[in-house]
């Protein structure tokens, strides 16, 4: 994440990537801040056996798209919620990137951040068997969770 002020946004995708039993990190990698950290980090991943890249942050947002212009790991970037124009500088940030420079972009806030975790639970399933059984079976527990009618 960008900054400490992310954390509770993005402890959500932690969260969900803990009740799946996915060993992670979590930094803050500021892309302004800490550009040779972010750089090293992004430079060092694929090596250190990292797979997937969830960077979040807000505003200008450049965290996830500096990161995947270095990085040739799969990278999923959440939208921080700003305080000014409500996360969508950050979403546009994310999701504006050049040709040739991907970015999976989720949506602005929790959301965003839980749907990032889901998703590379969901590619990372693609080859380990036993995770994507966990993920199908959460799907299915999530989808039974729905009631058919209203309560009264």
């Amino acid at each position: 994440m960008g900054s400490q002020s992310d954390w509770p946004t993005m402890k959500n995708a932690s969260k969900i990537l803990k009740s799946f039993k996915i060993t992670h990190e979590v930094k803050i990698i500021s892309a302004h801040r800490t550009p040779k950290r972010m750089f090293e980090f992004a430079e060092k991943a694929e090596q250190r056996g990292i797979k997937i890249i969830i960077a979040g942050a807000g505003g200008a947002a450049h965290l996830p798209g500096m990161t995947a212009s270095i990085s040739n790991l799969p990278i999923l970037g959440v939208p921080i919620e700003s305080k000014k124009l409500k996360g969508l500088d950050s979403l546009l940030s994310i999701a504006q990137m050049p040709a040739g420079i991907p970015v999976g972009s989720l949506a602005v806030g929790e959301a965003g951040a839980i749907n990032a975790a889901l998703l590379a639970v969901s590619i990372l399933g693609i080859e380990n068997n036993s995770l994507q059984n966990k993920y199908k079976l959460w799907r299915s527990k999530q989808t039974s969770s729905v009631s058919k009618k209203p309560s009264k």
